[in-house]
């Protein structure tokens, strides 16, 4: 295309030249001369205008050349926010977020089983790789570290006494009594228990063997114990105000008050704790089990057949299908995403306007125009071949508008 402007030019310049030296033979060679001037004029005028975007025309340093170079950073501070303002503005991004129903579109893509294995096996190489480094002596004395450190900073009494008074608000603890209860009658009827506690009061009763009457006073024995204590039970759990519940709702709420309060309870309470941190034994126990964990994980994430990553493709599979057939959850994951993006976007949209205007500085100024003259440089030289040609005919306006007024005159 620089070579086609460049021959217009020539072909004007040469055109204007025989117009010229012909123009006494002929009026009509005034016109085409007239044409030939007027379109070096405008292909000059055009090719200057090109050039200087990219670059000084003819090396001369020319106020007002060499405009992209020149500009770099501001142009990328304005392309910058040109995308945040208008392709990361909250309600622009808001807008498109409710009209893409982003739940179903992950359902559907975590449903086909390529995609959940693709996802299984990027998921199995980052875990490989951090159960590889935690392999590494100055990793695992790090975390170690850190990791005891930051146990010796818990306050486990007033942690412990906050979380049962979160688990017993409400009654909450009563749920836990009354499966308890029903617990232990379903195993005092079974007939395993029953003849272990015959057994051993049978034992107890060596006296009565003499007569024969040891089995039967063990059975008699259990009898009664395994009724009372089934009816105990069976009472407790359908009185809301039984002695024994209130006794045990009594007992609960002394004990977290005690875990909170109580500096006598709270000093053994950290005391295990030291102990369990220093014991030798306990460190040495939790290290082994560790490492074999970590080990075998390892080496189950090397196999091809990975019972790990095909577990955690089909859970992956899995949830993306029943999310496909769940509405009422693409809803409300549609809702969170809706909700939540204004904050993330206010967030990081002047980080990512930054990171752009960035980037930009750190192009080389060469390398980009060079780019961009590749890109777009071939549609700039059709203005330089447009306004040969326009500039040629407006010439021959000009021509003949002089020739007629000169006419008239």
């Amino acid at each position: 295309m620089k070579r086609t402007a460049l021959g217009l030019l020539a072909g004007a310049g040469v055109l204007y030249a025989v117009a010229t030296a012909l123009q006494s033979r002929h009026p009509a060679w005034g016109y085409v001369a007239a044409f030939g001037e007027a379109a070096v004029v405008g292909a000059i005028a055009d090719w200057f205008a090109v050039v200087a975007l990219f670059r000084h025309p003819l090396g001369l340093r020319i106020p007002h050349t060499a405009i992209i170079p020149t500009n770099k950073n501001r142009i990328g501070e304005n392309l910058a926010t040109f995308i945040c303002a208008n392709f990361l503005s909250t309600p622009q991004v808001v807008a498109r977020l409710k009209q893409v129903d982003v739940a179903a579109g992950v359902a559907r893509w975590l449903a086909d089983p390529r995609h959940a294995g693709q996802v299984a096996t990027h998921l199995a190489g980052l875990l490989r790789y951090a159960l590889a480094a935690l392999e590494d002596e100055r990793v695992r004395h790090f975390v170690r570290s850190a990791f005891v450190d930051e146990l010796r900073k818990v306050d486990v009494a007033t942690f412990a006494g906050r979380l049962l008074d979160v688990f017993t608000a409400d009654g909450r603890h009563h749920e836990l009594l009354d499966a308890g209860l029903r617990r232990l009658a379903a195993i005092l009827e079974s007939e395993s228990m029953k003849l272990q506690v015959a057994a051993a009061v049978a034992g107890e009763v060596r006296f009565l063997r003499v007569l024969g009457l040891d089995d039967l006073a063990g059975r008699y024995a259990t009898t009664k114990i395994v009724s009372g204590l089934t009816r105990l039970s069976e009472e407790i759990a359908a009185d809301p105000q039984h002695p024994l519940r209130l006794k045990f709702d009594m007992y609960v709420t002394e004990f977290v008050e005690r875990l909170q309060n109580e500096p006598e309870l709270r000093a053994k309470v950290d005391a295990v704790r030291k102990d369990l941190l220093g014991s030798p034994a306990l460190t040495g126990w939790l290290q082994d089990a560790w490492g074999s964990v970590v080990v075998w994980m390892r080496d189950d994430l090397g196999r091809d057949d990975s019972t790990l990553r095909e577990r955690v493709a089909a859970t992956i599979a899995v949830t993306g299908e029943r999310l496909q057939h769940d509405v009422a959850m693409q809803g409300w994951i549609n809702e969170q995403i809706v909700t939540v993006a204004p904050h993330w976007i206010e967030r990081y949209r002047e980080d990512i306007r930054r990171y752009i205007v960035e980037r930009v500085f750190e192009w080389n100024t060469r390398e980009m125009t060079d780019e961009l003259e590749r890109n777009i440089g071939r549609d700039l030289q059709f203005i330089r071949v447009n306004g040969t040609l326009v500039g040629g005919l407006v010439g021959v306006v000009i021509h003949t508008a002089t020739e007629l007024l000169g006419g008239m005159v």
